[in-house]
């Protein structure tokens, strides 16, 4: 930024000067900071959760975004974050109405708190496109909230691109804060796992520094489908449901999750290539374990995929 007093080129931080985590500012840093998360007044809560999920990094096939849209249902948003401080909206970029040439409004992405009360339980979904600033500031202002609602436990959602087909049951992987709340099945990751994280993992991260044991689901979405996929959406849902202890309605989402097997089942009789793919992928899927080295190459050999590289299936 060209600073016209001095005259010369000065560098400023990408955050935001004022946001959190922008350094030491001297006299200023007595000045009172805006949080980068207001929630409302919620009273007494009984039991309460917190269920995160961001549409991004580790949301393959908007897995747990998906998901938590449907744990929230209609409920009531009680909590908005500060967009300014956590978009660089040059690369999320936000959406400009125009109706008859005239720019009627701008909406910007954001993260929203929801409320909603299953079975006498409080549960409380965060919510939205992944920050690209001031993770671990958002982290503790999210954590000290979990604390002062008196959230017994959290729970983070998102999806895994994955070698399985769509013709097999979604399966789920299970990360957590402690070992020994974690299942011993064929799907315990073993080993060292070491993977790009994302700001689901960074406020899950936050959260259980302040002692409330944390938990994450993460379903297996086929490679090749580069849509929204249900049937892992529902597989998230089964076990949210089991781990809170409530029902949560399904409504729709189950027969539109087979519909949309259907639609690929009928993608696949009429492709040879994929017909040739998903067999291969369904051998694969019969393998009794799959150890915290094999979870580490098969994310890297996604992420090394050149496109096209494979047959997408996203416009089913």
């Amino acid at each position: 930024m060209f600073d016209q007093t001095f005259g010369v080129l000065q560098r400023f931080p990408t955050c935001p000067p004022a946001c959190p985590g922008a350094g030491d500012v001297g006299e200023a840093s007595s000045l009172e900071v805006m949080p980068l998360l207001e929630i409302d007044d919620l009273g007494e809560l009984t039991a309460p959760a917190l269920v995160v999920a961001f549409e991004g990094w580790v949301n393959a096939g908007s897995a747990g975004t998906t998901a938590a849209e449907h744990l929230a249902g209609d409920s009531r948003v009680v909590g908005r974050a500060d967009s300014d401080g956590l978009y660089d909206y040059r690369a999320v970029r936000p959406t400009a109405d125009f109706l008859h040439g005239v720019l009627e409004e701008i909406s910007y992405p954001e993260v929203t708190l929801r409320h909603r009360n299953l079975g006498g339980r409080d549960v409380l979904i965060l919510a939205g496109i992944e920050p690209n600033w001031n993770w671990r500031a958002l982290g503790r202002e999210v954590s000290l909230h979990a604390v002062r609602l008196g959230v017994v436990e959290h729970i983070s959602l998102g999806g895994i691109p994955w070698a399985t087909p769509h013709t097999r049951l979604t399966s789920v992987i299970m990360t957590a804060s402690q070992h020994d709340v974690l299942p011993e099945d064929p799907n315990r990751p073993q080993g060292l796992l070491r993977v790009p994280a994302s700001a689901t993992s960074a406020i899950e991260h936050a959260v259980a520094s302040q002692g409330i044991p944390t938990r994450g689901f993460w379903a297996r979405v086929p490679q090749y489908v580069g849509a929204t996929y249900l049937p892992a959406a529902v597989a998230l849902i089964e076990r949210l449901s089991t781990q809170l202890g409530v029902s949560v309605p399904y409504g729709t989402i189950v027969e539109e999750a087979a519909a949309q097997r259907s639609r690929l089942d009928e993608i696949m009789a009429t492709r040879p290539e994929v017909q040739a793919l998903v067999s291969q992928l369904e051998a694969l899927s019969d393998e009794a374990e799959t150890s915290g080295e094999e979870l580490a190459a098969e994310i890297e050999r996604f992420l090394q995929q050149q496109p096209g590289s494979e047959p997408d299936l996203g416009s089913e």
